[in-house]
């Protein structure tokens, strides 16, 4: 059940404020994770197959080879059925011409009329292809109305939803679950049309079951048969003109829906008894009795005991006026009626049931009708028939139903739109526990860590009635592939977003800003539905959003929309990947015929007989810069060694002997010896993995080990970083916080962008999100490396570097 959070309650406490793809399995499509893009979603974009085959492929094949298609990646079995449980009865998976004669796609146009639940809980999803046959261009974008069983058919057929800013293509067969030749979940009110059955299978795939299909909002399908966006209205808290809302999206094609809250929320999730689903309630009884009269039955060594129920359902409570709780309706039109002259407002709902009307004022049967003549009664289509579908009036409409549901068109939605355009733009994220999983305002030392994305409103609206410089917006912050991951065990999160001013700066807002700067805008409510949407008006300027759960290190992917109705910027804040000035080092060009070290003064004066042959090699060598050289010329220049540095030279001299070089085992040996003598730093001291890490990334003569000016240099490095390491070890436990890393590595003089940030945390936190010394050290020490490594190659300074397989 979603349930809501006050935005109130998560306040900012410091501040004081309060291309598309085919689908052939069951995995969903999208995008990557972490990208962003901002093209505007193409809703006429043509479906463009990746690896797998595109059905026209399939469908050719099948013809040629004389078969029927079989879905490999969504088979006739159970799991393609359940994934928290066995089955009680045995369904039988049967081909639309086994379960009747002469079967039909689609039997004089797909209507709303033709959808009646079955015994599975998604009445949300029905009531939402209610709503898509009411626009026909929509409805034959969804289902390709080029398929048929009697011309070139194969089994095959397939329907198109959209998924997370792309359009997929979801292939299936036509076997369909039944129990006693008779189909389990929905089915049409012609026992011979197969199309709304279809629709139900694939996209149960594209959610990896049907048992996946059990509760949801209408939301969710509506906007996966349009791209639109939702926006939620609580009825007692709507707005005053909430008729002319509803009588104006009616008019422009949204779809919409309505349902009335139970006792425990508004998870739509029932089916309506039935003949089929009473047989199986009797057979589930019998099974239970015939359990009960064999107790001993044995069922060790088996994978699972059975389960003695269907899908997980309720059945929802019907009040006494027809209506029912906890149940999603269709609002198929919004008209007036002049009736005793006065004009009255109407209501026309379905309940895809398609049985179980409301019963009072205005009902089929009411005496109402009475009054209103038979030119006004064939505009409104009254009908005196049990199809689910009634009339009510927009005051009862009012008093009984707590929610409202409108899903707009985005305006690419139709080729050709006579409505107002707007400016959408998309971007995709990911919440990454440890680093970018920051959860809301209510915790200031992580909230700051969320992705964030910066949006800058140019023009103001082109209202003369609205005297105030505004911009119109919308936002709508979307969870990615929770239904799809039910099987994982995986829940909506609690998700919303804030809005704030900012000016001047590209780069990531640190915690500071947070602390001491209120929002400008944020969602009402924390809320774990899929997505969550709200409208705004700013003035012109440049704002950040932040997307996130309520709570902190949860995981998970989002896509964030931005409808304007003028010219403005979506974008992540991302910053530049960037060191403090990284000292150079050199490499000797061919390694294939020099393990040489290009040394600095010292060793150049014993090796001054080179010959001038030598030399030009030498300067001809390939230089990717050099801490090494750099660091000793200036080294005997500068004054005497230090008692702690002629104290590292002696530790030094005794472990490596009069080669001066030390291996990783060494190394080992001499970084913890040094670290013992640093009471106030809780280590345990250094892996020799990590030693080993150190010396391959400072090794540039490939020779595994490292000297004592290479060692001395890191060692000055490691005393750096040992500062900024005890700096945000607050309780001084040996480890910091993987959020803290954000900042430790920025006081390090490096820049990293998200993505860098995530594999920092994935690859040194441990389970608790902690980062030990050793694992700190290494990190940084590899930043330090790839960086002077990568700028010894961009000889041009252009930030593009080219390598051959060697280097």
């Amino acid at each position: 059940m979603p349930s809501a959070i006050n935005a109130a309650v998560a306040q900012q406490t410091a501040a004081g404020s309060v291309p598309s793809s085919t689908i052939g399995t069951t995995e969903g499509a999208g995008g990557g994770t972490g990208g962003i893009y901002s093209a505007i979603i193409s809703r006429n974009q043509p479906i463009i197959s990746i690896k797998e085959k595109t059905y026209e492929e399939l469908h050719k094949k099948c013809l040629e080879k004389n078969i029927l298609y079989e879905d490999p990646d969504f088979p006739p079995n159970e799991s393609s059925l359940f994934y928290s449980q066995k089955s009680p009865v045995k369904f039988e998976w049967k081909r639309p011409h086994e379960i009747c004669e002469n079967p039909r796609f689609i039997i004089g146009g797909a209507n709303r009329t033709d959808i009646c639940q079955g015994e599975l809980g998604n009445c949300w999803f029905l009531a939402a292809i209610a709503c898509l046959t009411l626009n026909k261009k929509l409805l034959c974008r969804v289902i390709p109305h080029d398929q048929s069983f009697i011309q070139n058919y194969a089994g095959i057929f397939h329907f198109q939803f959209w998924r997370y800013g792309d359009w997929v293509d979801v292939v299936i067969d036509d076997c369909l679950p039944t129990y006693n030749n008779q189909l389990v979940f929905t089915k049409s009110s012609q026992r011979n049309e197969f199309w709304s059955a279809l629709l139900e299978k694939a996209y149960a795939k594209l959610h990896g079951s049907y048992e996946a299909l059990k509760g949801g909002n209408t939301t969710e399908a509506m906007e996966d048969f349009t791209g639109g966006v939702t926006e939620f209205y609580e009825i007692r808290d709507a707005p005053k003109d909430i008729y002319k809302i509803m009588k104006h999206a009616i008019d422009r094609g949204s779809l919409m829906a309505s349902s009335i809250d139970d006792d425990l929320g508004f998870c739509y999730g029932s089916a309506p008894r039935s003949d089929i689903g009473e047989l199986i309630a009797r057979m589930v009884k019998n099974q239970e009795n015939a359990q009960m009269a064999q107790p001993t039955v044995d069922y060790q060594g088996m994978d699972e005991r059975p389960a003695w129920t269907i899908v997980p359902m309720q059945y929802e409570t019907r009040m006494s006026c027809g209506l029912v709780k906890g149940h999603a309706y269709s609002v198929t039109a919004v008209e007036e009626v002049l009736f005793k002259g006065e004009k009255i407002r109407l209501v026309r709902l379905r309940n895809p049931w398609g049985q179980v009307e409301w019963n009072g004022a205005w009902s089929d049967k009411s005496e109402e009708w009475n009054s209103v003549n038979e030119a006004e009664k064939i505009r409104l289509q009254h009908k005196i028939v049990e199809d689910g579908e009634f009339w009510m009036s927009f005051q009862d409409f009012m008093r009984h139903f707590t929610k409202l549901e409108i899903c707009n068109l985005t305006p690419d939605t139709l080729e050709a739109d006579k409505f107002q355009t707007w400016t959408v733009s998309v971007n995709e994220g990911r919440w990454v526990r440890g680093c970018s999983a920051g959860g809301c305002r209510n915790y200031p030392d992580t909230f700051w860590t969320n992705p964030q994305y910066r949006l800058k409103l140019l023009e103001e609206d082109d209202d003369p009635e609205d005297e105030e410089v505004i911009c119109s917006f919308l936002v709508a912050l979307m969870q990615k592939n929770r239904r799809k991951e039910r099987k994982l065990g995986a829940n909506l999160y609690t998700i919303g977003f804030a809005i704030y001013e900012m000016h001047g700066t590209k780069h990531h807002l640190q915690k500071d800003f947070f602390l001491y700067n209120a929002s400008k805008a944020r969602s009402k409510t924390y809320i774990n539905m899929r997505e969550i949407s709200e409208r705004f008006r700013l003035p012109p300027s440049e704002y950040v959003i932040i997307p996130s759960t309520y709570d902190p290190h949860q995981e998970g992917e989002f896509i964030l929309r931005v409808f304007s109705e003028k010219r403005s910027l979506s974008e992540e804040v991302e910053n530049m990947i960037e060191a403090e000035r990284p000292l150079p080092i050199i490499f000797v060009s061919d390694r294939a015929n020099s393990n040489k070290e290009l040394t600095g003064d010292e060793n150049a004066g014993k090796d001054g007989e080179k010959t001038q042959a030598d030399k030009e090699k030498v300067s001809a060598a390939r230089c990717i810069s050099s801490w090494l050289v750099s660091f000793q010329r200036s080294s005997k220049k500068a004054h005497e060694e230090s008692e702690e540095q002629k104290q590292f030279r002696n530790i030094f001299r005794q472990i490596a002997g009069d080669d001066m070089e030390i291996n990783a085992e060494e190394l080992r040996n001499v970084l913890n010896n040094v670290v013992k003598k640093h009471k106030d730093l809780r280590s345990e001291g250094f892996e020799l993995e990590s030693c080993r890490s150190m010396i391959a990334l400072m090794d540039t003569d490939g020779s595994g080990k490292i000297n004592f000016d290479e060692f001395r240099h890191l060692w000055d490095k490691i005393k750096s970083w040992q500062k900024i390491f005890k700096h945000y070890d607050t309780d001084h436990s040996g480890t910091i916080n993987s959020y803290e890393m954000r900042n430790a590595v920025k006081d390090a003089g490096f820049r990293l962008n998200n993505q860098l940030y995530d594999i920092i945390t994935m690859r040194y936190a441990d389970k608790n999100m902690n980062i030990d010394f050793d694992s700190f050290i290494c990190c940084f020490v590899r930043l330090d490396a790839m960086f002077r490594a990568f700028h010894a190659f961009d000889k041009d300074g252009d930030g593009i570097i080219k390598l051959n397989v060697l280097e």
